[in-house]
């Protein structure tokens, strides 16, 4: 039995003539005792995504379907899985597995777990008809949620959620957010819930991002050269770039953090990195945080963040052939709402 795959045979980055993902079928993935065989209905389109299909994230083989925000149907099931059963709506999030017995397992930590698997990466992910997944790492999915809503709080929602933790902020103190896409418009409407009186401020490179951001509750949105109303006490910085940091870190109040979300940075704006200084930078106690991967627990707490208070993801919907024109839009200037969601089962 075969399926349908975008397949990364091998990294190259996207250009007016070159499209890295290839449509191809593939067998069907076999599903060991711990498994679910997940019939795909959709999934999130993200960043990371683009980073494995660029060779910034480098698969241990090739080739590897990406993708790591997949909502679907269990279509079969492992002999030794009794949390779940045929016809289930799942989740399958970056998290794939890990060892459980590390002292960061051990600690809740399992996003630092050296054996830490990605999906989309170490192992295939949902830029196909079919996903396998450990029933351990899979997410039933509350029923207040459309399946193109819940794709997105897999990553850019749990990652905003995490960061916002590392954050450490207070009710009533500022934060800030740099760059404004799938994450950051997670993030905002997650902070504007669990700090009502904080004001947020948001940089981002165009205006429409900037007016996004103050409709869904910003205070303040400027470009990343702006200078806000008032000092941060944290800020979250969610750009694939290096000049946003060195732009926002004079901004933060004594003793701040910026909180990094990113997997990988560019190497095209390294040279910002020079222009770092430690007195208006760093000095009076400020702090940089980066952010790894995501937990289990982050991705619970996510969903069910989400399913009680109404937060809702802006989607934008595509069919699975249209995944290569979507990271595109992701590796270039393009203008986003939110986030991009591929349509697998719609079959288009």
């Amino acid at each position: 039995m075969t399926m349908r795959a975008m397949l990364v045979r091998e990294p190259a980055p996207y250009s007016s003539n070159m499209s890295p993902l290839e449509l191809a079928e593939v067998a069907v993935p076999s599903v060991g005792h711990e498994d679910l065989l997940v019939r795909v209905s959709v999934c999130g389109v993200c960043r990371t995504d683009l980073d494995v299909v660029e060779g910034r994230l480098t698969a241990p083989r090739y080739p590897v379907i990406p993708g790591h925000q997949v909502i679907g149907r269990v279509a079969a099931v492992g002999s030794e899985v009794s949390d779940f059963r045929d016809g289930d709506r799942v989740g399958i999030a970056w998290i794939n597995s890990a060892d459980g017995v590390c002292r960061w397992c051990r600690a809740g930590l399992e996003n630092l777990c050296p054996q830490f698997r990605s999906t989309g990466c170490d192992v295939n992910g949902g830029y196909a008809d079919y996903a396998v997944v450990p029933a351990a790492f899979a997410y039933a999915i509350p029923d207040a949620l459309t399946d193109a809503e819940a794709a997105p709080l897999l990553c850019a929602g749990a990652i905003g959620w995490r960061s916002l933790r590392l954050a450490r902020l207070s009710d009533g103190q500022r934060l800030g957010l740099a760059g404004f896409g799938a994450s950051a418009h997670l993030v905002l409407q997650l902070a504007r819930r669990r700090y009502p009186t904080s004001p947020i401020y948001v940089f981002a490179r165009n205006p429409e991002e900037r007016a996004f951001a103050i409709e869904l509750g910003a205070a303040w949105a400027g470009d990343t050269s702006d200078v806000p109303p008032e000092q941060l006490d944290a800020v979250i910085d969610t750009t694939p770039a290096w000049k946003p940091i060195i732009d926002v870190l004079p901004h933060l109040a004594p003793g701040g953090r910026l909180v990094i979300n990113a997997i990988r940075k560019s190497s095209t704006d390294q040279n910002e990195l020079l222009h770092l200084d430690y007195a208006s930078h760093l000095w009076m106690e400020r702090e940089i945080k980066s952010v790894a991967n995501v937990t289990r627990e982050d991705v619970r707490q996510t969903l069910t963040a989400a399913s009680e208070t109404g937060l809702r993801p802006t989607v934008e919907i595509l069919p699975l052939r249209l995944a290569n024109q979507a990271l595109a839009r992701l590796s270039g200037a393009s203008r986003l709402r939110g986030a991009m969601v591929l349509d697998v089962a719609g079959r288009e």
